[in-house]
């Protein structure tokens, strides 16, 4: 994989103390230092006056104007948890810049004034990260302004009353900017604050996990929106009744989230606005800030500085002090549409723990082992129809598939979205998003295949059970043939996954299944073997699919400039010819690993037993799970030692 590393802002780093940050080297000096970069490095793209930072790269879909209140709106974010939290002890340019873009950017006969409110406009979003950070600079900044310029503030976010928001987590945004204009006295609606959090409580599904927006929409948003603004209006408005539930939701919502992140600090690579990086680790930093975090305080900035450590070795921000639009590197096909080149900014979350005073607790205890540090995990998420296992030995995670899809916002007929349909996500691999990639759907998916070549597309999720080890989901589809129904059972152990597939189908179609895309700057290894697949990186990791039942060819899919790790990827799958038509069993092992793996040794030693609707499967040290799928679905594992565990629909 490239690493090209940013010398710029490792020149800027203070040395790693190994003494009270034993996993990452890194302390609160490191963050300040990479904060003070990054709101360095775009000062010269701003335009005269300040209120705009036009930054290079492709514009977004809103326009220049609206390009450039994002930067604007996005870096004092980040300017602000960086002057709030050193109590105003920054430099006076700082401050001064950002006073200067409120006084340019409020002024309608600017050249670079703001747009003015609309609905469901880019404005929106821009304006509440301007409420935030106003709320947190009040001190320093608003009560310092001049009076007209203040009025002309409080006038522009007043616009912003009974404007028409998307119904996702845009309805939050309408929260903040109304409660900062009642905390400086501005006229403000009241009947907004309360319906933007009412509107949230239909999307909560429990545990800590909201879905962003109807359907099953689960991703990192549901950390650094659908948590972060209901606690941040908490924080601003005093609230305590709504505020109290906000933060028992987010205990909870920790004790599963606090996995989804690499030894090396990777997180899981999935969901829309990847390009946003570090915002991921904002909910673990918000548990600190609102004191409710279940985490000892050591590891929720080991686990923090970990993200960002991983981020910064890896080029981003870039030579230019930039972050750009991509995940390590410059990959449009990880970003989305409307983006523009200011968008990533939005990772000034991430730095939401700046706001912390330098004694707190988060900053000065010594950094304490995360989950992966200590041994392999297995958490199942019933939330997000999630299951999630982490193997220490490797330092990897990976999050299997079975209740996220983002569905109603694509056509019934169209391309799934390859950040939520697929069966596996991990730390370091990623979705082959290039088109053609994308119309092909080889990689984390069972497909059905027409004579004509059609594929039977992962479109929605119908989520069935996550429990223990084990979790299983449906989706139907349609080909030219006839009707399409796949049911999936996934039981993981280690790196493992064994997928279980009942595919109920027209005679003489096929049935392919792949296992995880890797990819890196040259063409990733490949070996084929009887009924097994494998392709391995250089730096070892390897992505493996075993037949264990049903399936019997072995392949390698290769891609080009369409994997966000590098520009050649290649995919292990399994294919089935002829399916019997009715119903049919299928079974496989799909695994990644940074790890010694031998596919036959896996084939001979990983035992699966069908008999109708029942699948057992023996583990090489004895323990056996049984699965049992079609109309009355259940999961049975049995321990070499120990207590069995059973599951079936209540």
């Amino acid at each position: 994989m490239l690493q090209h590393i940013s010398t710029n802002v490792l020149t800027r780093l203070p040395p790693v103390d190994g003494l009270s940050s034993p996993y990452t080297g890194w302390t609160r000096a490191h963050w300040e230092a990479v904060a003070d970069h990054l709101l360095d490095a775009v000062a010269p793209h701003a335009v005269p006056g300040f209120a705009q930072y036009r930054l290079p790269g492709r514009p977004g879909s809103a326009g220049l104007t609206s390009d450039g209140l994002e930067g604007y709106a996005r870096t004092f974010l980040l300017a602000a948890f960086r002057i709030a939290g050193a109590g105003g002890d920054v430099p006076a340019e700082l401050i001064e810049r950002y006073a200067d873009g409120l006084a340019h950017g409020t002024d309608p006969g600017d050249r670079y004034a703001w747009p003015a409110p609309a609905d469901c406009s880019q404005q929106i979003v821009e304006a509440a990260s301007i409420a935030l950070a106003l709320h947190e600079t009040r001190r320093w900044l608003f009560d310092r302004l001049d009076s007209q310029v203040r009025e002309r503030v409080v006038d522009w976010l007043a616009g912003f009353a009974g404007r028409r928001t998307w119904q996702s987590n845009w309805v939050l945004f309408p929260v903040v900017i109304q409660q900062f204009l009642a905390g400086v006295g501005g006229p403000h609606e009241p009947a907004e604050i309360a319906a933007g959090l009412d509107q949230i409580e239909q999307w909560y599904v429990g545990d800590g996990w909201y879905t962003d927006g109807a359907g099953r929409c689960f991703d990192y948003y549901a950390g650094w929106a659908m948590h972060l603004y209901p606690l941040m209006w908490a924080r601003m408005s005093g609230d305590r009744e709504r505020g109290s539930r906000y933060r028992e939701r987010l205990h909870a919502f920790l004790e599963q989230y606090q996995h989804m992140f690499a030894r090396d600090g990777a997180p899981v690579h999935q969901g829309r606005s990847l390009c946003y990086r570090y915002a991921a680790v904002a909910p673990l930093w918000l548990g600190e800030v609102m004191d409710v975090s279940p985490l000892p305080a050591g590891r929720t900035r080991r686990i923090a500085s970990g993200v960002l450590r991983h981020f910064v070795e890896r080029g981003v921000p870039d030579e230019r002090g930039l972050l750009g639009l991509g995940w390590y590197d410059h990959f449009l096909p990880t970003v989305q549409h409307y983006s523009g080149p200011a968008s990533p900014y939005w990772a000034s979350k991430g730095f939401l723990g700046l706001l912390l005073p330098a004694d707190h607790p988060a900053w000065t205890a010594r950094e304490s082992a995360a989950p992966i540090d200590d041994g392999d995990r297995a958490v199942a998420m019933p939330g997000p129809g999630w299951l999630l296992h982490a193997t220490q030995h490797d330092g990897l995670v990976r999050v299997v598939n079975h209740g996220s899809d983002r569905a109603r916002h694509l056509a019934a007929d169209g391309l799934e979205d390859p950040h939520y349909t697929r069966f596996g996500y991990a730390s370091h691999t990623a979705p082959e998003a290039g088109e053609d990639a994308r119309v092909r759907a080889v990689d984390g998916h069972l497909a059905v295949v027409a004579p004509d070549g059609t594929v039977s597309r992962r479109r929605r999720i119908e989520p069935i059970a996550v429990f223990d080890r084990f979790a299983a989901s449906a989706y139907e589809d349609g080909l030219p043939v006839g009707p399409v129904r796949v049911e999936t059972a996934s039981i993981v152990r280690g790196p493992w996954e064994v997928r279980v597939h009942r595919v109920t189908a027209p005679p003489g179609c096929g049935v392919r299944e792949g296992g995880y895309a890797l990819a890196d700057d040259h063409p990733p290894a490949d070996q084929i073997g009887p009924g097994w697949a494998r392709v391995r990186r250089p730096d070892g990791l390897a992505s493996i699919v075993v037949a264990l039942h049903g399936l019997r060819e072995a392949a390698v899919a290769r891609s080009v400039e369409s994997n966000a790790y590098g520009a050649c990827s290649a995919t292990p799958y399994l294919t089935a010819p002829e399916h019997p038509g009715g119903s049919a069993l299928y079974v496989s092992l799909v695994a990644l690993t940074g790890d010694r793996v031998v596919p036959d040794a896996l084939r001979e030693s990983v035992v699966a037993a069908v008999d109708g609707d029942r699948v057992g499967v023996r583990f090489p040290d004895g323990e056996r799970v049984e699965v049992v799928m079609g109309a009355a679905p259940a999961y049975a594992r049995y321990p070499v030692a120990g207590a069995s565990v059973h599951w079936s629909p209540a």
